[in-house]
Formats: C-alpha cells, sequence, structure tokens
C-alpha cells in the first residue's frame, strides 16, 4: 500500500482538536468530531490493506488480526498499566470501582458497550473517567473482528457487490443513527451499528479506488476539482470543529459534514494539491504519527487532574497537561509502538501470549476492584473510611429510590396516610425532602417525583440529545397522574422544585404539549405554562411553594471535592465558589423566570441562604451541604431545612 503523508497530518487535525475539547477550549466545541474522521481514516486503510492482499492471494486472517494486535494493544495496554497506581491514590470508592469495570471492559473489546450501559442521570460525570475514550477503540475492535470476516464471505460474489454491500450498510447505519439520536441517543453514541456508517464511508472510498479506477483517475485529472474538493472538505471539518457544540444531535445527519469533508479530502488530495501539501508538513506528519498515543494519554491525564485539584484545573493547567500529552506520547510511540510493530523484534508468538496475559491481567485486577467495591474499606488519615467518605455523597432520592421514576402511592413515599404537603418535581426537590422533615419531625409529606421532569402539567421538555420525545411523554403521563391524584386530595401544600434549565435552554429545548403539540421553547411560553399550573393547584384551595434550585458552580462536582478535602486532609473551604459563578452558570435564564414567577408566587431562594458576601458556601462545620454539582445530601438537606426552617417557609407564607 502506498504511504500518503496527507493521512497522517489529517489524524493530527482529528487528534488536536479532541484534545483540545476535552481540556475545555470553548472554540474547539466541537472537538470531538475528530474520532468520526478516525473512523473514516480507519475504514479507508483496513479496507484497502485487505482488499491488496485479497487480490494478491496474499490475505491472512491471523495476520490481519496480528497487526491490529500489534498496533493497538501494547501501548494501550502500557498506559492502561500506569493509570492503575494514579486510580488507587486519586479515585473514591465509586469511582475506582467504575474504573475497575473498564479495566475489565477494555480487555473483552466492550467498553463502549460498558458507557453506554453505565452512562445516566447519577451517574458520575464522563469527564472524570480516565478511560472513557476507551470507547472509540472497542467500536474498532468490534469492526476489526467482524469485518474480515465479511470481506471474506463477500469475497465469493463478484467483486461488484463489495460496493453494492457497503452502500447498503452504509444506508441502514445511517437511518438507525438518525432514529436512535431521537429515540436513544446514549446507545447511538457509543455502538458500533451507529457509527458503522462512518467506517462504511472509508471503505466506500477504497473500493473505489481499487475498481473504479478508471472514473477516479479522470476525475483526478482535473487539478482544479481536486483543489477544489480538497479545500471544501477541510472547511466542512473546521466548520463542525468549531462550530458545533456538545448539544448537536450526534451521530446524525450532523456527521455527515465532518466525514464526508474527510472522504473528500481522502479522495482528491495529494502532495500535488494545496491541502496534501498542507497536510503532508513535517509537524502535521509528525503529530499524525503520535496521534494513537496522544489520544490515549490525554484523557487519563485530563481526568486524574480533575480529580486531584479540588477546584478543578483550569486552562493554564490543562496547557501544561496538553504539552505533556505530547512529550509522553513521543516517547509511547518511539519505544512502545515502533519497536511491538517490528516483527524481527518481536515474533507472532510472543505477541498473542502477551496479548492474552494482558487481558488476563487487567481482568484479574478489574474484576478485583469491581468485588471489593472500589476497595472502600482503606482508612483515611481522619480515621473514617473512605466508604464513610463516600456514603456522605449518596444519591439523595428523599424518602426512598422508588419515589424517583414512576408515579406511585407506596408507603416507602409518604410518612402518613393524611399527607398535608406534596412534593413534586424532579431530584432538585427530592433533596428538600430531608430538609422539610428535619425543619418539622411532625410534617406529614407525600412524595411524587421523577427525574429530569419539572412540575409542569401540560408540558414537557425535548431536551436532546439527552432526553428524547419518548422520555418527554413519560414525564407529561406521570404529572397527569399527580394532577389527577390533587383533584381528590386533602394535601394542604405543594412544595415544587426542578433545575427548570432543561425548560429554559432555548437553544436545546423544545416542548411536547400533552395534545402533542411541539413548540420551540422561550421564556414566556415556560412562564405562561409554569403559571398555568400554579393557578391550577390554587384553585382546588392549595398553595403552591416554590423552591429555586441551588446555587452551582459549573466547573466542579462540589460532593466530590468535599470528599477529597477530607480525604487528602485539606480545607474544606477550598470547595466553597464565587456567587457569580453561580450566576453565570445558572442566573441569566433561571433567575429571570424564578423572578417572573415571585411576582405572583411564593418562591423560596436557597442561593440566599447559601450564598453570604459573593460566596457560596458548600458545607457547614463538618456536614457536607452538596452531594455533587448541584444536589444537596441526606445531611445538608437536613442542616439547611432546620437553619432555614423550611416548614415555617411553606405553611406560613402569604401569598397576595
Amino acid at each position: 500500500m502506498e504511504y500518503r503523508r496527507e493521512i497522517d497530518g489529517l489524524r493530527a487535525i482529528a487528534v488536536i482538536p479532541v484534545i483540545l475539547f476535552h481540556a475545555g477550549f470553548e472554540h474547539f466545541s466541537g472537538g470531538y468530531v475528530g474520532v468520526d474522521i478516525f473512523f473514516v481514516i480507519s475504514g479507508y486503510l483496513i479496507t484497502t490493506i485487505i482488499l491488496s492482499e485479497k487480490e494478491q492471494g496474499k490475505f491472512s486472517i491471523i495476520n490481519f488480526y496480528e497487526r491490529r494486535i500489534r498496533r493497538i494493544l501494547p501501548v494501550l495496554f502500557f498506559i492502561v498499566a500506569l493509570c492503575v497506581p494514579f486510580a488507587w491514590f486519586l479515585l473514591l470508592p465509586s469511582d475506582l470501582k467504575d474504573f475497575s469495570q473498564s479495566l475489565v471492559a477494555i480487555s473483552l473489546f466492550s467498553s463502549n458497550i460498558l458507557f453506554w450501559l453505565e452512562t445516566g442521570y447519577w451517574e458520575a460525570v464522563n469527564e472524570l473517567k480516565p478511560l472513557l475514550h476507551t470507547w472509540s477503540l472497542a467500536v474498532e475492535e468490534q469492526y476489526y473482528v467482524l469485518y474480515p470476516i465479511f470481506l471474506m464471505f463477500m469475497w465469493r460474489f463478484r467483486k461488484r457487490w463489495l460496493l453494492v454491500s457497503f452502500l447498503i450498510i452504509a444506508g441502514i447505519s445511517f437511518l438507525l443513527a438518525e432514529f436512535a439520536v431521537n429515540n436513544a441517543p446514549i446507545a447511538n453514541f457509543f455502538l458500533l451499528p451507529t457509527r458503522g456508517w462512518e467506517l462504511a464511508i472509508g471503505a466506500i472510498i477504497a473500493v473505489y479506488f481499487f475498481y473504479k479506477k478508471n472514473i477516479i483517475r479522470s476525475l483526478l485529472t482535473h487539478k482544479i476539482l481536486n483543489e477544489i474538493a480538497g479545500l471544501i472538505g477541510l472547511g466542512m471539518i473546521f466548520y463542525s470543529v468549531f462550530f458545533y457544540t456538545e448539544s448537536t444531535p450526534f451521530p446524525s445527519r450532523y456527521a455527515l459534514i465532518p466525514t464526508f469533508g474527510t472522504g473528500l479530502i481522502i479522495m482528491f488530495s495529494s502532495q500535488d494539491t494545496i491541502v496534501g501539501q498542507l497536510l503532508g508538513n513535517k509537524l502535521l506528519v509528525g503529530t499524525g504519527l503520535i496521534s494513537y498515543s496522544a489520544y490515549l494519554w490525554h484523557q487519563p491525564l485530563f481526568a486524574f487532574a480533575r480529580h486531584a485539584f479540588l477546584n478543578g484545573p483550569d486552562l493554564s493547567i490543562f496547557t501544561i497537561l496538553i504539552l505533556i500529552t505530547f512529550l509522553l506520547s513521543y516517547f509511547s510511540w518511539r519505544y512502545v509502538e515502533v519497536p511491538f510493530r517490528n516483527k524481527h523484534k518481536y515474533s507472532r508468538q510472543f505477541i498473542f501470549i502477551t496479548a492474552i496475559i494482558g487481558s488476563l491481567f487487567f481482568i484479574g485486577i478489574g474484576a478485583l476492584g469491581h468485588f471489593n467495591n472500589g476497595f472502600d474499606k482503606r482508612v483515611t488519615e481522619t480515621g473514617l473510611t473512605i466508604k464513610e467518605l463516600d456514603e456522605r455523597t449518596r444519591v439523595n432520592h428523599g424518602l426512598s429510590k422508588i419515589c424517583e421514576g414512576e408515579f406511585t402511592l407506596s408507603e416507602d413515599c409518604r410518612n402518613s396516610e393524611d399527607p398535608e404537603i406534596l412534593i413534586w418535581g424532579d431530584s432538585y426537590v427530592m433533596h428538600l425532602v430531608q430538609g422539610v422533615l428535619a425543619s418539622n419531625t411532625d410534617a406529614k409529606v407525600i412524595q411524587m417525583t421523577k427525574s429530569v421532569c419539572g412540575p409542569f402539567f401540560e408540558v414537557a421538555p425535548i431536551y436532546l440529545p439527552e432526553y428524547p420525545l419518548k422520555w418527554a411523554e413519560g414525564c407529561l403521563e406521570f404529572n397527569e397522574k399527580v394532577k389527577n391524584w390533587l383533584k381528590n386530595s386533602n394535601v394542604k401544600y405543594v412544595v415544587m422544585s426542578s433545575s427548570f434549565y432543561t425548560y429554559l435552554d432555548i437553544e436545546n429545548t423544545s416542548l411536547l404539549y400533552q395534545d402533542g403539540q411541539i413548540k420551540k421553547s422561550e421564556m414566556n411560553l415556560v412562564v405562561k405554562e409554569f403559571e398555568n399550573t400554579l393557578h391550577f393547584i390554587k384553585s382546588l384551595g392549595i398553595k403552591p411553594v416554590i423552591f429555586s434550585p441551588t446555587p452551582e458552580n459549573n466547573r466542579e462536582d462540589l460532593g466530590k471535592c468535599l470528599v477529597r478535602a477530607e480525604f487528602f486532609n485539606r480545607n474544606k473551604d477550598e470547595c466553597n465558589f464565587i456567587a457569580e459563578e453561580s450566576s453565570r452558570f445558572m442566573g441569566i435564564v433561571v433567575h429571570e423566570f424564578l423572578q417572573r414567577i415571585a411576582e405572583n408566587f411564593d418562591v423560596i431562594r436557597l442561593d440566599n441562604f447559601l450564598c453570604k458576601e459573593s460566596k457560596c458556601i458548600t458545607h457547614i462545620d463538618e456536614t457536607f451541604i452538596y452531594r455533587d454539582k448541584g444536589h444537596l445530601s441526606y445531611e445538608g438537606s437536613a442542616i439547611v431545612g432546620r437553619r432555614m426552617n423550611f416548614y415555617k417557609l411553606i405553611t406560613q407564607k402569604k401569598i397576595d
């Protein structure tokens, strides 16, 4: 296979935005498309190699797997092994257990499936997972296992069926991605069936180069066409890198821009074109050569830094980490990647035995961490076990986990047969339950809550990519049941809260109505619908009371910050944050919304208690107020509820 410098340069164009995106550089908001560029390149190169060897009668599936193992596993295992001691010292038990599970999944080529299954509302944020990036390797590894077998099967038929089969597979995979982006967005992001069309684009290009040479060469003789196509392709990649955001539904039709752009460069650019010469310069080619190592290094460095810094590393720290990433990448490329590709230095037998031993080793370590719950019995300097510290940030479900998702009148979700207070909304009202009970132990409450489902009777948010249409329909159904229950209840007060942001994020939210209408979200519409809900409650002779969400620091998981401060015997005040940071995150839209609601209804502002003199507190003495970025811990809810006297605020405050 002829070496193409511009392909290595294209690898550099792929990996640099990925790293800058994960480091938090806002201008590279679509940097994640670098993974899609890699998929197209991989589809092209692997297909080219296999077809070339098949044509020469030299293809061997054992040789193919040997090359893939030499390419992927040595440096992967090397870097993962170095991650293990850092995980031991820096990760809390729940995170260490997740890390242990990922060790097993990596060894079984299934980390994409693991991260799909464990990604949920209460799970650790992705940026804190040191091995999250291996999901894309798992996609490629699954492709490497299945693809050569598929080609060997297709080879029995006429070669023209290769292109047809690739087009059919690409079409089915793309349509599946278009469906899943609204119905199963997490699976859509992580799994091979919805990513396969990106790999197929590269495969289709390879087939054309092999079997449609006359057509391609007739096109490639037109230099102007080559130049224009290459420039358009590069422009498509840059557009997606700089203008896409995390809220862009992906992969979907939006992924056509970076993938088609990559395809245009592969097809039309060479060292005779401007784009080919640009991508073929020494700096980009050198970066491309170490791009695999750079991709492997950056996520563990960033994730462990986020665990080590109580307030999260700033951009200056990330800049240093990026430089370290490329230094380590050169080292691992030079002394691990290159030597293990040398068949004269390491035999096939050695490679396969090493791969098996390495896989079994990581499976063993991972299983040990999983079954020991992240080794949560280790004792900290303060004499507490890590489990005891981690327990302080357990999920605050209110009365019971049973009350979190489905409508229920279970005894677990009430403390009286004749409740006077209904607690209704999403997780931002769940975490108030302990505060209400702590402020009056005789309070009679019933909890009706559903995560990310705010207290609106007529609308629910279609918030892409996390909460699609199907989820919104379930939210409306839940709240309709609450409404019908209220009509026949004896409660006197309805306590309501939400983050409200999923309803007010105008860029990403549409509102689904009970009658099936869908309207684009905007402030006046959300205010109107919430006030309609409040007026209906009042019409039943029941007093609605709205609690604001807690102030948040957009950079840091405050609960983990507090645990790490305790674990490392550092001052927990380092976890406190500036009130302006909370305003920037929530204030502009949510605070405006609450101010408008407060003109006619009771709104209890938690930030008035938690933020004083421009500082927002995260703990009171030894009590952790927060369990994560924005939810109160069980103990935090209780102490805030007592200090603010939630029960008095709910029952005695008057409405004009």
